[in-house]
This record gives structure tokens, sequence and C-alpha cells, in this order.
């Protein structure tokens, strides 16, 4: 039985390496054909002896899930729906930016959350995504936009909106600057596959991330929040949404085990080992239902002891969705209102809304939707 090794981390690789009769520090070496150089013929491996390369040929593989479509918008906006089996699909999105160029990883096929307000909870939930599986979105990625060439930008304007960050690594060009876990899924509800893909994402023999160019994004789920500080502690970004529980019950109803004031006094306690001294609130804004002046004045006593930085989203709509976009006019007066007492707030720009790319529009495709109610807290909490 072969063994994907796009599933192991610098340590898992060590001890396989070990397994097959071979030294650990082989390991590094894998990590950088791997995932710098994007390798998957172990025979093009060539600073590994001929041993090795035949060992892995008959044991191993190096397997990304498979591309079913893609979608380029007119922002540039990059939206791959990649095929993870038992006809179940999974979207990856890339942004381009002048100054980078920013990653969205799916972390689960479906979401068992049910945010009323996104497209996912309403697709249900099939399964956690394996590690090969998450970090072979950025793997993938890596691979096909460090194949987009000058004159390909140049010749196709209106894919991209300024140049992507190059960075060079290994004789090979990476456009992928910044990861963001707000894919498909509640990444903290796939704690320990998601744990071992951010480590591949910061550890140097692999992509070499910093701590502050990942982020992860949460509904709230507080133990998991405990233990992803202790075990590896990158920028985290919270789906606030509401400055109340009554509300929030509504919109995020996890909420209703992990209460508002459980969830700030976790990220509190996140910023004693966080990459960054703030923690960034999600918070989408929902016409005539949390964008009232009032409810911003509610938010600015709300966060007042936790050091924070808030992402205005405007709503992205998708069918029946039951809720409508705030207008800009309110949505700036709502962003005033958080800035004049202190607060640091930006609006988000919507990107690839029209390749339906865009914050809570993600739905890939979810088969055997049985065990959504069952999966709920039991990574979490473990």
């Amino acid at each position: 039985m072969t063994v994907n090794l796009l599933d192991f981390d610098a340590k898992n690789l060590a001890s396989f390496c070990v397994k097959i009769g071979e030294k650990p520090f082989r390991a590094k070496q894998l990590l950088r054909w791997i995932h710098q150089s994007g390798e998957t013929d172990f025979a093009s491996m060539s600073n590994l002896a001929k041993g090795l390369r035949e060992k892995l040929s008959a044991t191993a593989v190096v397997e990304s899930p498979q591309v079913i479509s893609e979608h380029v918008s007119a922002d540039g906006t990059r939206k791959w729906l990649l095929d993870v089996g038992a006809g179940n699909g999974i979207e990856t999105v890339f942004i381009p930016e002048p100054n980078r160029g920013t990653l969205c990883i799916s972390s689960q096929v479906g979401c068992a959350l049910e945010c009323t307000f996104c497209s996912t909870g309403r697709q249900g939930f099939n399964r956690n995504l394996r590690v090969a599986e998450i970090i072979g979105q950025l793997w993938w990625a890596n691979k096909v936009l460090g194949e987009v060439t000058n004159d390909e930008i140049a010749s196709k304007p209106e894919y991209f909106v300024g140049e992507p960050r190059v960075v060079q690594s290994s004789g090979r060009s990476q456009t992928v600057s910044n990861v963001v876990m707000m894919g498909m899924g509640e990444p903290l509800a796939n704690f320990e596959n998601v744990a071992t893909a951010l480590d591949l994402m910061l550890d140097d023999n692999a992509y070499g991330l910093s701590r502050r160019r990942v982020t992860v994004s949460t509904s709230g789920l507080v133990p998991a929040m405990d233990r992803l500080r202790e075990r590896c502690p990158v920028s985290l970004a919270v789906s606030l949404h509401a400055p109340n529980d009554e509300l929030r019950d509504q919109l995020v109803p996890i909420n209703k085990k992990y209460p508002i004031k459980q969830l700030l006094a976790a990220c509190r306690r996140y910023l004693e080992n966080a990459p960054r001294d703030f923690i960034t609130f999600e918070y989408i804004m929902l016409a005539g239902v949390n964008d009232s002046v009032a409810q911003a004045r509610e938010l600015v006593k709300l966060v007042r002891e936790t050091p924070c930085k808030f992402n205005l989203i405007p709503f992205n709509s998708f069918s029946n969705s039951g809720y409508e976009r705030s207008s800009s006019a309110v949505t700036y007066r709502f962003r005033d209102v958080l800035m004049q007492a202190g607060l640091m707030t930006t609006v988000r720009k919507t990107r690839g809304d029209d390749i339906a790319a865009a914050c809570g529009q993600l739905a890939g495709r979810v088969l055997n939707k049985t065990q959504r109610k069952s999966h709920v807290f039991i990574e979490a909490v473990r």
C-alpha cells in the first residue's frame, strides 16, 4: 500500500524515512523536492541515492486533489474546484494583489456549523479533509501559478490586478505570499490535520511562510483556540458578526455553546502567543440585521478590553440566502463609529463575486451529508 507524502510534516516524514531503512535527514531533502520544487517524480530527485528513489517509487506517491474546473474573475481572482473523491469537491481561491498573493484554503468538505449567511453552511457536511488535501491546495496553487509568465500577465491584463508578488525559492517562482484558512469548513473542527498543514506552511524546508502571513479563521470553537495557541499560533481571525449573544445565536449557532464572553476571553488568551498584537474580528454587513449605529456602539463597548481590528465584509449574495447587503453608506457609517472609538477598521473589498468566489459564497460539491450533526464538536474539543 502506497502512502501520500503530502500527508507528512517534517517529523512524520523523518519517521517514514526510518521505516524504509533511510536516515532521518532525508526528510529535509524530500520536503524541498516536494514542496519547493513541486516534484512528483521520485526518479527526478537527483540528489537522492538511486536505492532510495526506488524505495520511494515502490511505497509512496505525491498526489494533490485534481482540478475539476477553474474560473477566472474579471478582477483576477481565480477559483478552482478540486476533486476529493466520492463525488465531493472543494473550492480554493487565489486573490492577486500588487504586493501580495493570497490563497484561501478549505479545511472540510462542507461545514457543520450552519452559519445562516454562508453558502458553505447551506451545503451540509461530509467529512474533514486530510493533510494532503489541505496542503495540496497550496502545493497545486504554487505549481500552477508558477507557470504564469510575465507575457501571460501582459497579454491578459483583465485577469490580473497588478502583477502578483513573486518570491524566489530554490530556483522556482511562487506567487502565494499569504494563506488564509477561510475556505470551506471550520478549520478548528479539523484540528490535527489543519495544524499539521500549518506546520508545513511554516517549515523553511517547505513553504517558509511567516506566522503573520498565515491566518486561521474560526467561528469561535473556544477549546480549539486554546489548543492552537499552544500548538501553532498563527494569525487569528474570528467570525463575530454580532454585538450580542441574542443576535449571534441566530447568525452563528456555535455561539449557543461558546457565547461571546467566553469567546473574547479566549481571544485575549490567544494574544499571549500570537504573532500579531491584535485579533481580527470579521463582521459581515447584513442590511437591517446587524448594521445599525446602535449596534456599532454596542460593539465598541463589547471589545473594549480586547485588542482587535475589525474587518467589515459586504454580504455576498447566494440563492435563497434571505439576506441583503448593507448599502455602502450604511457600511461606512458603521465603520466611522468604530474608528471614532479608536478601533482599527477596514471594509473588505469584494473580490471574485462574479464567479462565486467571494467570502461566504464557496459551495463546492458536497454529497452524503449524513455526518453533519455528529461531527461539530468532536475534533475541536479532543
